[in-house]
């Protein structure tokens, strides 16, 4: 039997305590996640040990510290994907 696609979304912005999920699901809920997140040309990072762990939280919920290393590799890479898709866009 093939696995359900689970995707969670999380945002940060500067002085939050720290990155909160915006969304989170399983099934057709994560396909569309990920279906809106291409649409607004957000980068999207495939890690299925994290989106087991974020999915199982709840939305609006701050993502626990055991995942924070983790967490800020990936916004260092949209930040760094924002910055080139900026600069390949002028």
């Amino acid at each position: 039997m093939e696995e359900r696609k689970k995707a969670a979304a999380i945002s940060y912005k500067g002085g939050m305590g720290a990155p909160e999920i915006t969304a989170s699901g399983k099934g057709i809920m994560a396909e569309r996640i990920i279906e809106e997140a291409k649409k607004n040309d957000v980068p999207i990072y495939q890690d299925k040990q994290l989106a087991n762990l974020l999915t199982e939280l709840e939305v609006g919920s701050q993502i626990p510290p055991e995942v924070y290393e983790i967490v800020a590799k990936i916004l260092v890479f949209v930040g760094d994907m924002d910055e080139l898709y900026a600069r390949t866009n002028k």
